[in-house]
């Protein structure tokens, strides 16, 4: 419950225009301080939760492991986790690609779900909450590879949990 509400407060903070990406090139210590709020640390701890559920537990953990062998008492780059997972993967996804649209971009998608029958259309958009224009900018060209997992009629929670990537403003 109080992971939630952490999650809940860095969202309202990350639905500012205002709001700052996970990762961006620093030039100064005090940059670098900036980065290290609340937003960074709750919004990745948020996104490596959705990377371990769409991977699966077993395969993030591989993956994990792959990480921490390759740079024990050494220094790591965020790609450096991302190149583990991947290694892990076996180029079935690209995890790098995928979190580069979690960790540059500001913000969150809004996905909209529609069915009509047996079709479903997905789409995503950027979130904002409010818009302060004094600080507006535009984010048409956000893009971000969503994991989507759901469960169809034919299966019951704990198996066939299916996987679908949104990496387009839309699919089906």
């Amino acid at each position: 419950e109080d992971f939630l509400t952490l999650i809940f407060k860095a969202m309202m903070k990350d639905t500012l225009n205002s709001s700052h990406p996970v990762s961006s090139a620093v030039q100064s210590s005090e940059q670098i301080e900036e980065m290290f709020d609340t937003l960074s640390y709750v919004k990745g701890a948020s996104l490596l939760s959705m990377l371990k559920h769409y991977l699966t537990k077993d395969v993030f953990q591989a993956g994990i492991e792959v990480y921490l062998h390759n740079h024990n008492y050494g220094t790591a780059q965020s790609d450096d986790l991302w190149d583990s997972m991947n290694e892990i993967t076996n180029g079935t996804l690209d995890v790098k690609k995928m979190m580069k649209t979690w960790i540059v971009h500001k913000g969150f998608p809004l996905v909209t779900v529609v069915r009509k029958g047996k079709i479903i259309s997905v789409q995503q958009e950027k979130f904002l909450y409010r818009v302060e224009p004094e600080n507006w900018t535009s984010d048409a060209s956000y893009l971000w590879h969503i994991p989507l997992t759901y469960i169809t009629n034919r299966c019951n929670f704990t198996h066939c949990i299916n996987a679908y990537l949104l990496d387009q403003k839309s699919g089906t």
